[in-house]
């Protein structure tokens, strides 16, 4: 039988508007700053999951909520499960926003606001699929869950403790990324480089603050410096001749004996560090190049930034970089930057490496670059292995068939830096929502989504879902 599913998604435009919106209201950032034993990762991410799962008990779905971190929307009966893969949280704001992140905007076809993107958008244009399926009378010989996460953009708790207590899908995909598919992700790892104390000794200047970053997975958009001391009359005129010449924007304030340095670069995802303008290691290379005599501890840290990182996503300074056949070149950006004279005196470091690698390796060159004696280089937090789905399975030659079927563009096989939880499943790819050649945007200031790409994902998702719970 032969279904209309791009008239039956058109036909749920508006709700979807509304859904969405709704959705995007919420600041579904993890907290656990304010976290309690009933939201763990804080009030945002419980939030914006119990919103999702009230939203599919509006409409009739049976809901599972796994401990106010992780839940999922049912449809369908069989033996096996089909997981469909989204997340309700998102990455901090930041700055740059031409209107308020949490406030949706409808503007020229296109839904503004944190998240729209990512993931709320595609999430919504898979539940509706569900929706569709169900109104078309469409059989499903698996059990499908919606599965929604609920910190996918940090530390994947929620999922984790998902797959631990619920049943493993069989097979799946994720709407967290783009089409015609992913069939690749490279790992994902964070280090955090330690500055070893450095003997102080007298200075013209001291570096009393350098700060920049807010995410692992977030090129930083802005960077600030604090130095105490008087500065040349002539430094205000080099910091602006540098941002000139090299394309971000600088402020300088002074309060007494202390300085600070505002530097705007351009954000990015972590997972595409070279479309981004990383503002900490501009920041960093005009301390290194500006002259100023700075405390020995301050020196080092501004030189090893500049040295090691400036102008570098592929890990050729640090020694790093490598290059698959099949996955490409591995990347990586410095995102968190934080150091002060008395506390910590770190750089978070995010890399996206291909196979044939491993992030033992790259721990152990990234302290022989920033020296022994000076850094101590840890893995932060958990590691992700490189993960791939060949081209001939089912689950690709299904997911592709469906994209060309609906688009007319001939589909092929994707491998990215980014990272999405098609990976937790042996068969899972992720697989949209976002169309060929649009702007990426996701975790850029003034994120959106095209409310015609949500239609038609929403048609797409239903037609994928239907064929891969009837094989």
């Amino acid at each position: 039988m032969t279904y209309d599913y791009e008239t039956a998604a058109k036909n749920y435009e508006s709700a979807m508007i509304d859904d969405l919106s709704a959705l995007i209201r919420i600041d579904s950032e993890r907290d656990t700053a304010h976290a309690t034993k009933d939201e763990p990762l804080g009030p945002g991410p419980a939030e914006g999951l119990r919103h999702a799962l009230a939203m599919a008990e509006r409409d009739g779905f049976t809901t599972k909520n796994v401990e106010n971190v992780a839940g999922r929307i049912e449809i369908g009966s069989g033996d096996d499960i089909l997981g469909v893969l989204s997340h309700v949280d998102v990455v901090p704001a930041g700055e740059g926003w031409d209107t308020d992140a949490f406030e949706p905007v409808l503007k020229d076809g296109k839904i503004y606001g944190r998240g729209s993107a990512d993931d709320k958008g595609p999430l919504i244009a898979a539940y509706y699929a569900l929706r569709i399926l169900r109104d078309l009378k469409v059989p499903l010989n698996k059990r499908v869950h919606l599965i929604l996460g609920s910190d996918e953009e940090s530390e994947w708790y929620g999922m984790d403790r998902y797959l631990a207590t619920q049943e493993t899908p069989t097979l799946g995909f994720s709407p967290d990324a783009e089409f015609p598919i992913i069939n690749g992700e490279k790992g994902i790892a964070s280090f955090l480089v330690s500055q070893n104390r450095v003997a102080a000794k007298p200075a013209a200047y001291t570096l009393t603050s350098f700060t920049g970053g807010i995410r692992p997975n977030m090129v930083p958009v802005s960077a600030t410096a604090i130095i105490s001391g008087a500065l040349p009359a002539d430094f205000a005129a080099k910091l602006q001749a540098f941002a000139k010449a090299n394309g971000v924007t600088a402020d300088l304030s002074t309060d007494g004996s202390q300085n600070t340095i505002v530097l705007h670069g351009r954000g990015a995802h972590a997972s595409t560090p070279e479309i981004g303008i990383n503002a900490g290691t501009y920041l960093a290379a005009f301390l290194d190049e500006s002259g100023l005599d700075l405390d020995p501890a301050g020196k080092q840290y501004v030189a090893s930034i500049t040295k090691l990182l400036h102008q570098d996503t592929t890990g050729v300074k640090t020694g790093i970089n490598y290059i698959d056949k099949k996955m490409g070149a591995l990347s990586a950006t410095g995102d968190i930057f934080n150091f002060s004279q008395d506390g910590d005196q770190t750089i978070l470091i995010n890399v996206r490496y291909p196979q044939g690698t491993d992030a033992a390796s790259i721990r152990d060159q990234y302290e022989t670059a920033f020296g022994v004696d000076a850094y101590t280089v840890t893995i932060d937090g958990h590691a992700q292995e490189p993960h791939y789905v060949a081209m001939d399975d089912p689950l690709v030659q299904t997911l592709l068939q469906v994209y060309t079927d609906h688009t007319g563009l001939e589909g092929h096989e994707v491998i990215v830096g980014g990272g999405t939880y098609g990976r937790m499943l042996e068969r899972g790819v992720a697989f949209g929502a976002q169309m060929p050649g649009a702007p990426d945007v996701m975790h850029l200031p003034n994120e959106f989504i095209k409310v015609e790409d949500i239609v038609r994902a929403a048609a797409i998702y239903a037609d994928a879902i239907a064929r891969l719970a009837n094989d």
